[in-house]
């Protein structure tokens, strides 16, 4: 019976050890992805570079990865917080959205159609949640994902206007933890622009 034992802990370590070398080269991977979109800029009206987001022009698809990075203040997407990053999209296009928490607090990712210029400490007396990746509609003020994990949602035919991207947790995005997401007939090429 003991053999059992030593035999079946062995195997569970192994398939630990191999989910979690998995996990951080799924992350470190879906990381360089956006650093290397992040580098492509092209020249804008404004003072601020514009970086383009990938985009399958067939599906109306635009890809969005916001990564909750390590450095830093801990309530950060992509490096920025309290709307710094603004994030453009043709109106009507579907969002796939990935979000990697890189960060030891949990985080998760809320499409908000906001009502308040700001975020307060729940995001559900801001305005109607559309989306939640990373948590659940009744969760979401309390769980998330955790360091070394990631998880993506998909959002169809957005209508016109400005939301938000903001983490749920209670007091989260009022720390700064959110994004501006602006939805427009005037844009053809989903881009970023971060002040």
């Amino acid at each position: 019976m003991k053999g059992v034992s030593s035999v079946f802990t062995l195997i569970v370590t192994v398939i630990t050890i191999a989910i979690i070398v998995g996990a951080s080269v799924y992350t470190f991977e879906q990381y360089n992805m956006y650093v290397s979109m992040s580098r492509v800029s092209i020249t804008s009206s404004s003072s601020a570079p514009k970086a383009t987001l990938p985009y399958n022009p067939n599906t109306k698809t635009v890809y969005i990865t916001l990564v909750s990075l390590s450095s830093g203040s801990p309530f950060n997407f992509n490096g920025t917080s309290f709307g710094s990053m603004v994030i453009y999209v043709p109106a009507g296009s579907n969002l796939q959205i990935t979000f990697i928490n890189q960060e030891s607090l949990p985080h998760n990712l809320n499409l908000v159609q906001n009502t308040t210029a700001s975020p307060t400490s729940n995001l559900g007396d801001d305005g109607k949640i559309l989306l939640t990746i990373g948590a659940s509609s009744s969760d979401y003020t309390v769980n998330g994902i955790v360091n070394g994990q990631s998880a993506t949602g998909t959002f169809s035919d957005i209508p016109a206007g400005t939301y938000w991207l903001a983490c749920g947790i209670t007091g989260h995005a009022e720390s700064g933890m959110w994004v501006v997401l602006i939805a427009s007939p005037n844009v053809s090429t989903p881009y970023v622009v971060t002040s």
